[in-house]
């Protein structure tokens, strides 16, 4: 990717840093999609700016099999009880919050909360085989860089806060609405926060890899039917999963 395109793709995320994150378009940026002419295989063709899809060295999601096992640090979320917004943005549903409404603090850096949104079916495998669905917890740095804390989802019991998405999602690509105030962000998460770690990219356009990936190792559970009424509007909207390369994919013990 020479120097041009690689500027014009980092100027796109510092003066939009939200239509860069996974699960936005940048206004005017070319139709994308998860299957046929606009599908992942194409999608570095797309846009100079998209570049980077196709011959990026770090790219997600991955399938993670055999994995490093190390003490990695713990991280600390703070997040508040409630989403500000809900959106059905034509590649996904999506709920964001509030600036200040949450953050999550990695070692000495902080990301602030910026949206959660769902993909069907999980796009990281965990041995080769994947789960029902995965939620992906964008948050970005002042210095730019994006945390995203991926959590993997099953069908069993239901859980009240995807049960509430679901019963409130627009069912058509508009814009954002309220969202209901009780879907508890943190109900979405498992009660133990092992995770794998790996240095990768955004799994939409443009696929910049400013990302550092946090993939819970428990998934949690969800109501089957939970899971038939996203896949209603989105029968399929993961991307495959791409090459490790030399990348290490770390585990805590």
């Amino acid at each position: 990717m020479d120097r041009r395109h690689v500027l014009k793709a980092l100027a796109g995320l510092a003066l939009c840093p939200v239509c860069a994150t996974p699960g936005f378009a940048a206004e005017g940026a070319p139709h994308w999609s998860y299957e046929g002419a606009t599908g992942p295989a194409r999608w570095g063709d797309l846009d100079a700016a998209n570049k980077v899809c196709s011959i990026g060295s770090q790219q997600s999601p991955i399938d993670i099999e055999n994995p490093t096992r190390t003490r990695l640090p713990d991280f600390k979320l703070s997040w508040g009880p409630t989403a500000d917004t809900i959106v059905n943005n034509g590649h996904t549903i999506q709920l964001n919050f509030a600036d200040g409404s949450g953050t999550l603090r990695l070692g000495e850096t902080n990301y602030k909360l910026l949206q959660v949104h769902f993909h069907r079916p999980s796009e990281h495998q965990i041995g080769g085989k994947n789960f029902p669905m995965e939620a992906h917890f964008v948050h970005r740095a002042a210095s730019g860089g994006v945390a995203v804390l991926g959590v993997l989802m099953t069908t069993g019991r239901p859980n009240p806060a995807f049960s509430q998405i679901v019963m409130t999602m627009p069912d058509k690509e508009g814009q954002a609405v309220k969202a209901d105030p009780r879907i508890d962000p943190s109900m979405l998460l498992p009660a133990r926060r092992s995770y794998y770690r790996y240095a990768g990219s955004l799994t939409t356009p443009p696929c910049l890899e400013v990302v550092e990936w946090l993939l819970l190792a428990d998934p949690i559970q969800v109501a089957e039917v939970d899971v038939a009424k996203f896949a209603r509007l989105y029968p399929m909207n993961a991307r495959p999963v791409q090459k490790l390369d030399r990348r290490f994919v770390l585990q805590g013990m």
